[in-house]
Formats: structure tokens, sequence, C-alpha cells
């Protein structure tokens, strides 16, 4: 019976079904499970993600297994990387988001535009170690929040194995990333990121191809280039 209806053949096996498909595979059981818990006997677990690689600990093992590891977000057989450019003994590590779409690291207009700003601190492409928060180009342009969070893990690694005497991050995703706030709330002042080799001053500023289309932040980059030569002073 059903209420005051009587139970159809049809829908005895409609019920019957429905509580199949939901996990219950017997009427009565010898012993009470606890269908809503995960460890319960019988219950079957998710299965355990597999452990991360171990991060080398050197900076050219390093280079290495970031051209190769299935370890960061988007990693694919057909998905270009872009290695890390530059002295890694320099001491001044400029680290940018992820590739231009030009391809390279601060490439095409924004590209001409960072070496004249090195050029004003008398550094050059050779005379710093630049290198991507994602050594691949993401294909919307922006990395989400959580890919950032596993990517700023694996730089952190990265950063320690450089150790430079200033970290120079540009834009609103590195800043977020590694300290925290994005530019308009982490710019002109220094903050320290925590690494293996001990805690890094850090500096955050507008990126290269934001002042392309507004020039008129050029003097705030300035501003916080000055800093960056104050602090590289022999």
């Amino acid at each position: 019976m059903r209420g005051k209806d009587e139970m159809s053949a049809s829908w005895a096996v409609s019920a019957l079904t429905w509580w199949e498909e939901a996990g219950v595979d017997v009427i009565v059981g010898e012993e009470p499970r606890d269908w809503l818990n995960s460890k319960a006997k019988g219950a079957t677990a998710e299965p355990a993600a597999p452990p991360p690689d171990a991060l080398p600990a050197t900076v050219e093992g390093f280079q290495a297994w970031l051209l190769e590891t299935d370890q960061i977000p988007f990693a694919s057989s057909s998905a270009p990387r872009t290695a890390a450019a530059g002295d890694p003994a320099a001491g001044l590590m400029v680290m940018t988001d992820m590739p231009s779409a030009e391809g390279g690291l601060i490439s095409g207009a924004a590209g001409g535009l960072f070496d004249r700003m090195l050029a004003a601190i008398g550094r050059g492409r050779d005379s710093i170690y630049l290198a991507p928060l994602s050594p691949i180009r993401i294909p919307t342009g922006t990395i989400a929040d959580k890919d950032a969070a596993r990517l700023a893990e694996i730089a952190r690694h990265h950063i320690g194995l450089v150790a430079p005497r200033a970290l120079l991050l540009f834009g609103d995703t590195c800043g977020k990333a590694l300290v925290g706030s994005a530019v308009s709330g982490a710019r002109a002042r220094w903050h320290e990121i925590q690494t293996g080799a001990g805690p890094i001053k850090t500096l955050v500023t507008i990126r290269p191809e934001k002042l392309v289309d507004r020039p008129a932040f050029k003097k705030f980059v300035w501003e916080d280039l000055q800093m960056l030569m104050e602090e590289l002073k022999p």
C-alpha cells in the first residue's frame, strides 16, 4: 500500500530502481551503516590526488622542470612555455604574470618601454633575471585566483633559489598572488616574501603593458624604480 492507494508493480519497480541508484544495495543488512559517512564500512572513498613533484633544488634544474612538469595550471603537451631569461646572479629579479601575446616575456610595444625603464636604472635584460609567474600564456589572458595561488607556491621556491637582493613584481596578478595586494595598495613601499632562502625584499609596480595605454602612470613607476635603485646601491 502507498498511503490509502494500493502500490502498483510499476511504481514498486520505479521506487526500488531509485534507491538502487542512490546506493542502497540491500533491503536489510546485518550491521547498521551510516550512508552519509564517507569513512563508513562499505563506502567508496574518493581516490587521493597524486603527490606533487618534488621541486628541484637548483635554478637550472628548476628552469628545466617548469618547461616539462604537468603540475602547473594549463599544462599540456600542446601549450607552449616560455622560460625565465637573464642572469640569476644579477641581484635583481623581475616577475611578470605570463608570456606576452606576441611571444616571449614583456614583448612588443610594452617590451620597448620595459627596455627603456631598465636603461633608466642602469640595467638591461642581461643584467636582471626576468621570470613569469606562469610559463604558459593563459588563453583568456587572465590567471584565475585558484591558479594564481598554486603558481605563487611554485614562484616562492623559484625566488628562494635565485635569492635576489630585490624582487620587482609587475601588475595586480603578481602582487595579489605574492604579497596579498593589488598594485594600488601595494606600490611605493617595500614588502617581504618568505622563501626557503629567507625573506626577499619586494616592490610591486604597474606593468609596462598598462603604461602603453596610460602613459600618465609612468611617474608612479619612476618613483618605484627610484626606490629600487636606492636599495640596489653597492
